[in-house]
C-alpha cells in the first residue's frame, strides 16, 4: 500500500495549495521520466522542484505515494482520453482514418513515450498503479471506440457482432507495428507512414465489416 500524503500546512489555502502540488508534480515528473524510478531521489524531487525536501515531505510522505499521485494526475492525459470521436456525419472511412492518424502521433510523442516507460518500469513494484492507467487509458479509448462503432451499426454503415472486440482490433492494427518500435528508442513514424498505416488499418476493418 502507498503512504498517504500528509497534505500542506493548515496555513495554505486552496490556491496555494494546489499551486504548490502542481509545482511539485511537475518537478517529480521531470525527474522520474529522466531517471526513472528507483533512481530519483526525493532529495532529486525537491531540487527539480524548487522547493526545499521539507517541503516535499509535507506534501508526500515517501516517493511510492509522489509517484502514485503523479500516475494518477497524469492518466487522464493519455494518447487514448486526448481522442474524440465527431463524425458530424462523415463516412466511417473518413472517422477512422482520422482517429488513427492522431492516435498514432499522440502515441508515439516523446510525452506519452517517456510516461508509458515510466509505467511500465515500475508495474511490477506498483501494480495498482500500472492498473489504473491501463483502465483510464487504452481501455477508456477502446470504450470510447466501441460506442462509436455500435452507433455506425446502428445506422447501417458497419457490421459488426462484437463491437468490444473490433475496436481493439482497430486499435491494435495503429499502434502495434509502431509503438513497440518506439518504446525500443526507434524513430517514430513520420506524416507519410502514419498516413499508410492509418488508411491499411481502415481498408482492414472495412473489409472484415463494412455493411453487409
Amino acid at each position: 500500500m502507498f503512504a498517504k500524503h500528509k497534505g500542506p500546512p493548515p496555513s495554505a489555502g486552496p490556491d496555494q495549495e494546489n499551486a504548490k502540488r502542481q509545482q511539485i508534480l511537475e518537478g517529480a515528473r521531470r525527474s522520474f521520466m529522466a531517471h526513472g524510478f528507483d533512481a530519483a531521489s526525493m532529495g532529486a524531487i525537491a531540487r527539480e522542484a524548487g522547493v526545499s525536501k521539507g517541503t516535499l515531505y509535507v506534501y508526500f510522505d515517501s516517493k511510492e505515494a509522489l509517484f502514485s499521485a503523479l500516475i494518477n494526475e497524469t492518466r487522464r492525459k493519455t494518447a487514448e482520453r486526448l481522442l474524440a470521436f465527431e463524425s458530424d456525419g462523415r463516412a466511417v472511412e473518413e472517422v477512422l482514418e482520422e482517429f488513427g492518424k492522431a492516435l498514432i502521433a499522440k502515441l508515439t510523442s516523446p510525452e506519452n513515450i517517456a510516461l508509458l516507460r515510466m509505467v511500465i518500469g515500475a508495474s511490477e513494484r506498483f501494480p495498482e498503479v500500472a492498473q489504473d492507467f491501463y483502465r483510464a487509458g487504452p481501455a477508456h479509448g477502446a470504450n470510447r471506440l466501441s460506442a462509436y462503432l455500435t452507433s455506425e451499426v446502428a445506422r447501417g454503415r458497419l457490421s459488426i457482432e462484437d463491437t468490444d472486440a473490433a475496436a481493439w482490433q482497430f486499435l491494435g492494427m495503429c499502434n502495434h507495428p509502431v509503438l513497440i518500435g518506439t518504446l525500443a528508442s526507434f524513430d517514430p513514424p513520420d506524416a507519410e507512414r502514419t498516413e499508410k498505416i492509418a488508411r491499411a488499418a481502415v481498408r482492414t476493418f472495412m473489409a472484415a465489416y463494412g455493411p453487409a
